[in-house]
This record gives C-alpha cells, structure tokens and sequence, in this order.
C-alpha cells in the first residue's frame, strides 16, 4: 500500500498532486465547519424548542436563552417589525457557512477534473518517449483519474452537509418565528 502511494506520488504531475492537497484542504475545511455549524445548531435547536414549548405551555415571555430574548428586551412594544428584523437576524446567523459548502460541493468536481486534464496531457507527452503503448496510457489514465475521485469525494461531503445544515437552520428558524407569532397574538398584534 505505501510503495503504491509513494508510486502514485513519483508517477504524478506536480499540479495532479497540488489539485489533490487543494482537495484535502478544501475536505479538512468542510468537515471543520460541518462539526462546528452542526453541534452549534443543535444546541441553539434545542434552546428554541424548549422556549417554544414553555411559552405554548402559559409562560409570559420567551427563555433568557433565546434569540428573541435579546429583542424583546430592547424594545418598548412588542411589534410585528421587531420580530421580522429579529428573524432576519436569526436566519443570517443559522446559515453561517453555508455559503463555503455550497461553493465547495460545486467547484470540488471541476477542480479535480482539471488535475485529470492535466494528468492525461503529461501520459499522452510521455507516450513517444517510452515504450509500452496502451499499457502507458491505461496507466497514465487510470492515475489521473484520482483527481476527479477525489473532486466528487469532496462534493459529496460538502452537498450532503450543507442539506443537513440547511435543514437544521430552518427549522430553528420555524421555532423562532412561531414564537414571535405567539407572542403577538397575546398582545393582539
């Protein structure tokens, strides 16, 4: 296993392998993120479930710990262009990130694609210096092939992530706004 990746490694063209680190770090990155955004959202998910629930159950106000809380206590009256800003505010903090994912799960394939491109010009400009002929260029070919592996590798991750993380800031979101909808209903809003 280690003779084929120091093989890989020897055999590979300077930009292959820079488009396979390029990846790495974009894969290191996205998972990063994911762990970070997804335990932050759950535990956020999980303050503004339970406000929601104390507030459906008789409670005057919303938990301390919720996004809300921080608006409710600055304003004089309790209105329904407060809880839009405060929305607004809570979906631009859930889909921190977000933006990255999506630009990774869209540019990791055409990056990787262009180690391949690069890989298969560098088998084809060594045909005429060796001999082997198709055995070469299978070879060269099934090589650079790893680059656009590893592209969709990465895509896969980043795609899959940023849907999971949607979903969890939407939800939050829901949690938000029906409190924010229950609170103006009991004001008469």
């Amino acid at each position: 296993m280690l003779n084929n990746l120091i093989d890989f490694y020897l055999k590979s063209h300077p930009v292959t392998l820079g488009v396979l680190l390029f990846l790495s770090i974009y894969f290191i990155a996205v998972n990063w993120l994911f762990l970070y955004r997804f335990f932050s959202m759950k535990s956020w998910y999980k303050i503004e479930k339970k406000s929601l629930e104390t507030l459906l159950m008789g409670a005057s106000s919303v938990s301390d710990s919720s996004y809300l809380s921080h608006f409710i206590k600055s304003a004089n009256s309790l209105n329904k262009e407060l809880f839009d800003l405060a929305i607004l505010s809570a979906t631009k903090e859930a889909t921190k990130g977000m933006t990255f994912l999506s630009i990774v799960a869209s540019t990791a394939p055409f990056i990787g694609l262009f180690g391949t491109v690069v890989s298969i010009l560098d088998t084809f400009a060594h045909i005429g210096k060796t001999s082997g002929g198709m055995s070469v260029i299978a070879t060269g070919v099934a090589d650079a092939l790893i680059a656009t592996a590893a592209g969709i590798f990465v895509a896969i991750f980043a795609y899959t992530y940023h849907q999971l993380l949607k979903r969890k800031s939407y939800e939050t979101i829901n949690f938000i706004q029906m409190q924010s909808e229950s609170l103006l209903a009991r004001n008469g809003e």
